[in-house]
Order: C-alpha cells, then sequence, then structure tokens
C-alpha cells in the first residue's frame, strides 16, 4: 500500500524547517540497526527527528555475504530509507555524511558544508575493518561491510573464474582466502565453497574443482571462538567437508597483491582476499574530539551518553559499551538494544527522570556454514547444530528485518534464491 502523496509532501516541506521549530531536535547519525532502533522508540514523542546517513538506504549487514557469493541481488538486503520513514511523519531524511562534531554550540557539520543544529545527538553510524597494523591487509584485502563492498568481491570472484577460463589457471589464480574465524569469517567460507561447487558444475565446467581453492585462515586454535566447543568442532568439520581448507594458529604477516604470507614463513598465493578478522572504528570518528576506547569505539558512560557529555549518545558498533562488566560485542542484537535505549534515555532526560544503564539482554549467538548447517547457542544453554539451527538462523534474520512486507519480500527471494542456487545472480557488475 503506497502512503497518500500530501503526506510525502509534508515530510519532505518539514526538513527546511527542522532548525526553526520550538520542539526539541535529536539527531541520528546512522541509519543502521542502532539508529533506525532509536527513530522507532522515538517517533511517537514530541521531537523533531532527523535522521543522516550516506546512503539513501539502509543496508542488512548479516546477509552482505550472501550478496557477495551471488545468493542474493543487491536489492534483497537494501531498503530506501524513505520508504522506511513513510509510517514516521515526525522523522526527516538527509543523505549526507558527517565530517565536523562542534559539541559546545550543539552543531554537526557534514562534508557538503551544512551545519545542523541538534539538542541531542545519537552517533550509530557504525563500524570498519580493523587490520591490527597488518601491512597491506587495508590495500589487497577486501571486507564486507558495505552493499558497494560485497558487490566488488562478487565482481573479483567471477572475474578470476572468467580469467581462469579465457587464459588458464595460474598460481593462485583461483585460491579464496578468508583472513578470520569468527562468525563472518565462517560464513564467507561456506558460501564460497559453496559457490565454487555450483559455478563449476553449471557455468565454468571447463574448470575443474580439484583446482579452486577456499582456505580460511584463523590466528587462534579454534573458529568461532565465541561458541561452545563442541559448536565449533562441528563449524570445523562441515567446512572441512565442503572443501574448505582451515589453517588454524596462523597469524598475517602481511599481505602482497599476489600473495599472503603467514608466520613461520609459509606464503599462500591468492585470486582474492578476504578480510574478517575484526572491527573497529572508523576514521571519522578519532577527528570528532570525543574519548576512545580499544578499537577506537567511543567510551560511553552506564546510560549510553558518551563519556563527558550530557546530550551525546553512541550506539551500537562505535560505542565501547559495557554491561555486566562486559563490553557489548559488535552485533546486531546489542546495537538494537543500545538504539533503543539511548532513545528512552532522551525521554528521560527531557521529562528529568533519571537515566538507568544499559543492560544488554543476550538471546544468543548464531553462524551458518552453508545450506542446511548453522551453529546456534542459544539463551538457557540450548545448542543447536545441522538444519533445525539453519532455520532458527533464518526465522531470527526475518525478525530483525523492518516492515511486514520487507520481511515477505526478503524471504520469498531468499527461498528463491536458495532453491535455485544452480540459477543463482553470478554476473559481473560495473564497469
Amino acid at each position: 500500500m503506497r502512503w497518500p502523496l500530501a503526506r510525502d509532501r509534508k515530510h519532505a516541506l518539514n526538513l527546511a524547517n527542522f532548525d526553526s521549530t520550538t520542539r526539541k531536535k535529536v539527531v541520528i547519525v546512522g541509519a543502521g540497526f542502532a539508529g533506525l532502533s532509536a527513530v522507532e522508540t522515538l517517533y511517537r514523542e514530541n521531537f523533531d527527528i532527523l535522521l543522516i546517513d550516506r546512503h539513501n538506504f539502509a543496508t542488512f549487514q548479516p546477509l552482505l555475504y550472501q550478496v557477495a557469493t551471488a545468493g542474493l541481488n543487491p536489492g534483497d538486503v537494501s531498503f530506501p530509507i524513505r520508504t522506511l520513514l513513510r509510517k514516521y511523519p515526525q522523522v526527516r531524511f538527509r543523505q549526507g555524511e558527517l565530517s565536523k562534531l562542534a559539541k559546545e554550540s550543539n552543531l554537526i557539520e557534514l562534508e557538503d558544508g551544512s551545519k545542523i543544529g541538534y539538542d541531542y545527538l545519537i552517533l550509530a553510524f557504525g563500524a570498519t575493518s580493523n587490520y591490527f597494523g597488518v601491512k597491506g591487509a587495508a590495500e589487497y584485502s577486501h571486507a564486507i561491510y558495505t552493499l558497494d563492498d560485497a558487490l566488488e568481491v562478487r565482481n573479483r570472484i567471477f572475474h578470476q573464474f572468467e580469467l581462469a577460463a579465457a587464459h588458464g589457471i595460474t598460481e593462485g589464480c583461483l585460491t579464496f582466502v578468508v583472513v578470520g574465524g569468527g562468525a563472518t569469517g565462517v560464513e564467507m567460507a561456506g558460501a564460497s565453497a559453496e559457490l565454487c561447487d555450483r559455478a563449476l558444475r553449471t557455468d565454468y565446467t571447463s574448470i575443474p574443482r580439484s583446482l579452486v581453492r577456499v582456505i580460511l585462515i584463523e590466528q587462534r586454535d579454534k573458529i568461532l571462538e565465541a561458541f561452545d566447543d563442541p559448536l565449533s568442532q562441528y563449524a570445523l568439520e562441515e567446512l572441512k567437508r565442503r572443501g574448505v581448507e582451515v589453517t588454524l594458529n596462523s597469524a598475517v604477516d602481511e599481505i602482497t597483491p599476489e600473495k599472503v604470507h603467514l608466520s613461520g614463513d609459509k606464503d599462500i598465493p591468492y585470486g582474492i582476499l578476504i578480510w574478517a578478522a575484526g572491527v573497529g572504528a572508523p576514521a571519522l570518528t578519532a577527528t570528532l574530539g570525543l574519548p576512545q576506547g580499544r578499537g577506537g569505539r567511543i567510551l560511553v558512560e552506564p546510560d549510553l551518553r558518551v563519556t563527558g557529555y550530557d546530550n551525546i549518545f553512541a550506539v551500537g558498533d562505535i560505542a565501547a559499551a559495557n554491561s555486566k562488566n562486559q563490553i557489548v560485542p559488535q552485533l546486531a542484537q546489542p546495537a538494537l538494544q543500545g538504539g533503543k535505549h539511548a532513545a528512552l534515555q532522551i525521554k528521560n532526560l527531557v521529562t528529568n527522570v533519571p537515566t538507568s544503564p544499559f543492560v544488554y539482554k543476550d538471546r544468543g549467538i548464531m553462524a551458518t556454514i552453508g545450506r542446511r548447517a548453522a551453529v546456534a547457542q542459544l539463551k538457557g544453554g540450548v545448542d543447536l547444530t545441522g538444519w533445525l539451527a539453519w532455520m532458527a538462523w533464518l526465522i531470527l534474520h526475518l525478525m530483525t528485518l523492518l516492515g511486514a512486507r520487507n520481511k515477505l519480500s526478503v524471504l520469498i527471494n531468499w527461498l528463491w534464491h536458495y532453491i535455485s542456487w544452480g540459477k543463482g545472480p553470478r554476473v559481473i557488475l560495473g564497469g
């Protein structure tokens, strides 16, 4: 159902008047899980809310690896922000990128020079790759944090296949290396192995499967370190069953355009290298003049206000939030809960009610290894593996999506692409 055009006009016209209204102004930077959760919590209140993001769409990041491995199309995991905000007439949207923060005057400045005032500011612009000082990692590896990242990885994968089909297989040409044995690395390695199987059977029949390698590198002695040992072992066995070579206890010393150098003088030639070894704060964070902790994350008080500031909140991956004496992990659920909590504290501050500390409710963690194989460590000590865990993973991710129509659309697309895996979107996009 389409919202009336008149409502869209009202929504657009109010943006020009944002600075001239008398209501309290809340500016939210970042339209990820945390930012949209804050919007959903505040929109019925007597605030003027401005949501800012450098893209005009929101991305469902947990499924980006499927875009990168041709399991889903870009449109399956991206949603126009203005479409999401149609049901929130008091919320405006501005496409732009934060450039400066004038804390004393309650102003932010965007890269285009625009200055926007606020009474309360929520920083929710997410994280990026942490390369831990590894030489060449930023220059020659690929991360998967944005839709552009995922498309670039997909293009590179099929470029390597086309190169091999046209000119023959050179050393490392069809070697796909994933660095990092956490959930993202495991999911990417498993999906890459399945993609190779399907693509070679249907599209690149002249290339022997035995000449294609998928290698997962982890510096610790187990993958999925955050999971119980039986789940980690199950994931390891499933990856190997799919043809993934898992290298444990191996740290990356350096990455060059052709090879990854591991500790112990081991070199691996590669065609593409995916960096999934950790997340850190974007370079922008260091320029804002806010206190930072480990990984560059912004230090916050128990109520999620930035340390030293009464009207600035940091939530999601960018915040070093602490709950029950532990740093909150950089996952979707903490971001959703943190965005909601920050919004509730703003309501408390306006009504002179004391703020409350953020308490993260851990509902468990999940990771997929491939089709019909996953691991789930749920609240209450319940561990699931295989098909049952895979279905639980699917249901949870669908519940996280915003809007019934979006849920249905993604479910249909997701099921179709998995049922017809051999007919996935294996195309090279762009120039």
